[in-house]
């Protein structure tokens, strides 16, 4: 197994703190193991340099399948919410801002993060199967109770509430699960389960397209809700743990976990890239249509972002494999602030910019969001990676609920102009770069920070 895989010896199991020093570098000898000791529960047979794992066969890839199908459902309907946010906008709430319609998605988006804290530590201690029946009904509820929507708190309690529960209910453990059975090859199982958002980011749009002139907005989102509901089932079908609890598992968030070094800069980095990620997904179509662009082009902007990232998560999750998931955040993060300020503020006007802008921004926004995960895979166990990864999102959720009503006030401050808002966004992913950055250095040091991590 190559050295910079084993870096999940930074946990501990029973009271002692979390200490940056306990994770294994490249310098560091491997341990002498013997061949029965996995077999003991203790702190060292539970480290996750020593579970086995499948990497492959029917029963991984039939929950690759499932976290597919259940993302399809949950990361589809997030990725859909430009589209959402330009029609009511100029139809149920065309009396208000972009700023207050804002609030709806990203209390969506809040919430589909923010719930993880709990419901990461229940997948650790009890499993996928009844948060992801939970998330399915929950989903299923708001979308129905949105097709009657036509006032702003509705929008609110039935997309804002409703579907941001649900989402995060399905969301934490389809990702979590494929954790239980792949180590080596986590980043192409993450990847892979991850083109189900891009491509319900591509289906989603088109069809509201299409069907929205043609049978109204209700009946179109109850289309979308079917669509959810049979994904669901699929999901519940066939996501599935495989490991069992840690010793020290518990149904509740550990905040602790922040004094670990590298993981406090990688939630960071996440943080920002996210506050800076959903800005163009959300104000594409709006901005097209302020420069002059047709409903139809701007509204079709969303699923030529989401095809290319169905590519972006798929592609650079086998070679995050290679040269680690660490290498390949910073490059995709690093790449998105020049396109920011290199083609979206000076040609982003025109119709080739702005093609331009929206397949390479959705290549690295999919990279960015399926290879993510996998670096917080990199800092624990995989017993507790449910835990670790729903309270670093829960912080990053914060990032979700701020970021559209930021970008709708930035574009009011400016009287209706976008370059604010496009100038705030490339600063963003700046800091984001510096912050990854920094947790591979504190993680492997100054001289290895050259390593495939």
């Amino acid at each position: 197994m190559d050295v910079h895989q084993v870096n999940s010896r930074a946990l501990r199991d029973g009271e002692e703190t979390l200490d940056e020093d306990n994770f294994v570098t490249p310098d560091d000898p491997p341990p002498q193991i013997g061949d029965d000791l996995e077999k003991r529960q203790t702190a060292v047979s539970t480290a996750s340099y020593e579970e086995t794992y499948p990497e492959g066969g029917l029963a991984a890839w039939a929950v690759v399948a499932g976290s597919w199908f259940s993302l399809f459902g949950s990361l589809g309907l997030m990725n859909t919410i430009g589209t959402f946010q330009a029609y009511v906008l100029e139809h149920q709430l065309k009396g208000y801002s972009e700023g207050t319609v804002g609030w709806v998605f990203s209390l969506y988006t809040f919430l589909a993060f923010f719930c993880g804290v709990y419901i990461g530590p229940v997948f650790d201690k009890y499993g996928p199967k009844w948060l992801v029946i939970s998330g399915t009904l929950f989903t299923v509820g708001g979308l129905i109770f949105m097709s009657f929507c036509t006032e702003l708190w509705q929008f609110i309690v039935a997309f804002g509430l409703l579907c941001g529960f649900g989402t995060s209910l399905l969301f934490t453990p389809s990702i979590a699960a494929v954790g239980h059975f792949f180590k080596a090859r986590r980043g192409l199982a993450t990847g892979v389960a991850s083109t189900a958002g891009g491509l319900g980011g591509i289906i989603y749009p088109l069809m509201m397209s299409s069907l929205l002139d043609r049978i109204g907005f209700a009946w179109t989102t109850r289309i979308i809700t079917l669509m959810c509901l049979c994904c669901g089932l699929i999901g519940i079908c066939l996501i599935r743990s495989r490991l069992p609890p840690a010793k020290n598992a518990t149904a509740h968030p550990d905040f602790r976990i922040f004094k670990n070094l590298p993981f406090l800069f990688t939630t960071i980095g996440i943080f920002l890239m996210e506050f800076s990620l959903f800005i163009p997904l959300s104000y594409i179509s709006t901005y097209a249509m302020y420069k002059g662009f047709s409903r139809d082009f701007s509204y079709n902007l969303i699923p030529i972002l989401n095809a290319s990232s169905v590519v972006g998560r798929l592609l650079p999750g086998y070679y995050a494999d290679i040269i680690g998931p660490f290498n390949v955040s910073i490059i995709a993060v690093f790449w998105s602030f020049i396109l920011s300020l290199c083609i979206w503020l000076p040609v982003g006007h025109t119709t080739a910019g702005i093609i331009v802008f929206t397949v390479c921004f959705g290549f690295l926004s999919g990279t960015s969001i399926a290879i993510t995960p996998v670096c917080i895979g990199k800092l624990c166990k995989t017993q507790e990676y449910g835990r670790y990864y729903a309270t670093s999102y829960t912080v990053v959720s914060f990032a979700c609920l701020i970021g559209l009503p930021i970008g709708g006030s930035v574009i009011q401050a400016n009287g209706g102009s976008y370059t604010g808002l496009i100038i705030l966004t490339g600063v963003v992913y700046v800091a984001s770069t510096v912050s990854l950055v920094l947790a591979k250095f504190t993680l492997l040091g100054v001289k290895n920070w050259k390593a495939a991590l």
